[in-house]
């Protein structure tokens, strides 16, 4: 932490604080990937991190407005072509997120470099991050780091000799830091490659030696280790300055009352399946399958792992269990609370097959890895399956929920092998299971609901998507469960305030205000939908306090959303320099407090008081009262 950023306590907004415990509302986040958090206007190095000076700015922020808690995105290191975080690696943290500016309050940074890079930054207004142009310039940072770390090092300064304790402990005890070290240390080897691209050979295999080759693999890890001796000690000092600055941002966060959720991305990065090949399957990619949000699929291509190898013959724990066990040890210690992405590849993957040159059409015709008995264009699945041919149910889609029509207990607990893990790490880490938020979004297959339930967790349901025409529809709010997690949109979705606006004048407006009128008023809708309907700021906000209205105890807000934004931060299938770079605006605070009276930010005043005024059980006329002049303006009437 810098010295400008010692902790304050900042206390949440009381009205708030109080509107949502009537509303029976205990979790309230903001979501905010480390790329996107704000910069300092003249200290802007052209990436966001929550352990900097304007990230602290922005959590207090938060805390005054009575959110509980951040969702961060993963944190992994990503590639130098993709900054997508749901790419990146399971254990390594980006240098991206590096807080610069407290290196060179403790003299691993010079200041000069600290301030050619602000200088150069592309975006000093710091509303996107210029991934390629900022990678490289961390990149060039770390090795100034890593030059001035050893001077202070062979010149005994104490500080330096106890950071070079922390990281030889940490290269002792993790086997993930010494993997993904030697990675880059090979990716120098082979000219900058992934390692797909590398020649066939030993390289390849280092950590899976074929039999017989295990000492010529030990001998070439040592040969590359001295060799890239300088590379290797690169990479842990990065990862050691970023555990320190995390452990300091989290100490700092529960002083200011906030909990810190991190993401456990179900993909691998290419460092990942270098290290971990033997764990998964070569020969299907994990995806998502059609669904009705989204009819064609996504291809991820994410490998798979290999579910032969969760326990051992003897019923214990096997290798890819222990991988579960490390991975989200390592998290519940760093973290509050996980968002588990897309557990469906937790529980039954849906795959497809890598030999198929359309990938489009590949997932459209995958399968679920668990589920798939007797396939005659899966074959290869028949091992893996848990399901009977007669549980199916033929005259329905493979990816449809209802496909399979049963589960024994003995079936579903060997879906559950991961989700138990991970439950027992949660436990063994004093958390609880309302603190893991899981992410199951479109279609819930039964084996992962089965599993859900089994665990008493919830799902997202993100409202933007219902459908106003299916009363039972699960995305609608008066349709959800107190442990679900609520939301108008996520990361992939389209910023409430732009889709109010494409609403306007049409009939998907028209539609959403008299749904939204009847939640609020049912006994005379019809001029409050008139007045939602005309003023796509009032909408907006009717959107999200009907969060506030149904069952759920656990309220999300995406950032775009409460800053009155209308990028998207990411557009899933499109291939866009945009994508994953949209960050909250240095002037975030002043920005707000203009903003929310003339109905140009999510004013969340006037959101709650909108919502207790629906809520005809619960009595606080002196409450709604002074929300209304808080807010300086009412969602349901224009005087």
């Amino acid at each position: 932490m810098t010295k400008e950023n010692k902790t304050v306590v900042h206390q949440p907004d009381a009205l708030i604080s109080e509107a949502m415990r009537l509303l029976d509302k205990t979790d309230f986040l903001l979501a905010v990937h480390d790329a996107s958090f704000p910069g300092v206007e003249g200290k802007d190095s052209g990436r966001g991190t929550p352990y900097g000076a304007g990230g602290l700015a922005l959590a207090r922020f938060a805390r005054s407005l009575g959110f509980t808690g951040l969702l961060l995105g993963p944190q992994g290191k990503t590639s130098s072509s993709n900054p997508s975080p749901y790419d990146g690696t399971l254990f390594s943290r980006n240098i991206l997120s590096l807080d610069l500016q407290s290196l060179v309050e403790q003299n691993l940074l010079s200041r000069r470099t600290w301030e050619a890079i602000v200088a150069d930054n592309p975006c000093p207004d710091g509303r996107r991050v210029p991934y390629a142009h900022t990678l490289l310039a961390y990149k060039s940072a770390l090795i100034e780091v890593h030059h001035r770390f050893n001077a202070a090092r062979e010149n005994g300064d104490a500080a330096a000799k106890i950071l070079d304790t922390e990281i030889r402990n940490l290269w002792q005890s993790a086997r993930w830091l010494r993997d993904d070290a030697l990675y880059e240390a090979l990716k120098l080897e082979h000219g900058g490659l992934s390692w797909r691209q590398w020649p066939v050979g030993l390289d390849r295999l280092l950590c899976v030696p074929p039999p017989g080759r295990e000492a010529e693999c030990a001998s070439r890890r040592r040969e590359l280790e001295i060799q890239y001796v300088s590379v290797c000690e690169q990479y842990a000092l990065g990862q050691q300055l970023l555990l320190r600055q995390h452990l300091a941002y989290r100490d700092a966060m529960k002083e200011t009352g906030l909990k810190i959720f991190g993401d456990v991305q179900v993909g691998f990065s290419q460092r990942d399946t270098w290290s971990l090949q033997s764990l998964l399957l070569q020969d299907y990619f994990m995806g998502a399958p059609p669904s009705r949000t989204n009819t064609e699929g996504q291809p991820w291509s994410y490998q798979v792992l290999d579910p032969s190898q969760c326990l051992n013959a003897d019923g214990s724990h096997g290798p890819v269990l222990e991988l579960i066990a490390e991975r989200l040890g390592k998290m519940l210690f760093e973290f509050d609370g996980l968002r588990l992405d897309h557990p469906h590849g937790l529980v039954c993957p849906w795959v497809y097959r890598t030999d198929d040159p359309d990938s489009s059409h590949a997932v459209q015709n995958g399968a679920r890895l668990l589920s798939s008995p007797d396939l005659p264009d899966h074959p290869g699945l028949a091992r893996h399956a848990i399901m009977h041919p007669d549980q199916l149910n033929r005259n329905r889609p493979r990816y449809a929920d209802d496909w399979i029509r049963d589960l024994t207990p003995e079936q579903e607990d060997h879906y559950a092998l991961i989700m138990d893990s991970i439950m027992e790490q949660v436990r063994a880490n004093g958390r609880h299971k309302e603190d893991i938020l899981c992410e199951v979004l479109s279609t819930e297959p039964l084996p992962l609901q089965r599993v859900r339930l089994r665990h008493s967790l919830g799902r997202f349901r993100v409202t933007q998507k219902a459908d106003l025409d299916n009363h039972q529809d699960g995305y609608r709010s008066e349709n959800t469960l107190p442990e679900d997690w609520i939301m108008v949109g996520n990361h992939d979705t389209p910023p409430i305030w732009r889709l109010v606006k494409e609403w306007h004048g049409n009939e998907a407006g028209m539609k959403h205000a008299a749904y939204l009128a009847r939640r609020f008023r049912p006994a005379d809708p019809d001029a409050l939908a008139s007045l939602l309907a005309a003023d796509p700021a009032r909408l907006a906000h009717a959107t999200v306090a009907n969060l506030f209205l149904g069952p759920a105890r656990h309220v999300m807000m995406f950032f775009a959303d409460l800053f009155g934004m209308e990028e998207s931060y990411n557009v899933p299938g499109a291939q866009s320099e945009d994508n994953w770079t949209l960050r909250v605006p240095q002037d975030f605070a002043s920005r707000y407090e203009e903003g929310r009276r003339r109905g140009e930010v999510m004013n969340l005043h006037a959101v709650l008081a909108l919502a207790l005024r629906a809520r005809t059980d619960i009595v606080c006329p002196e409450l709604i009262t002074r929300l209304e002049r808080e807010a300086g303006w009412r969602i349901d009437q224009t005087a």
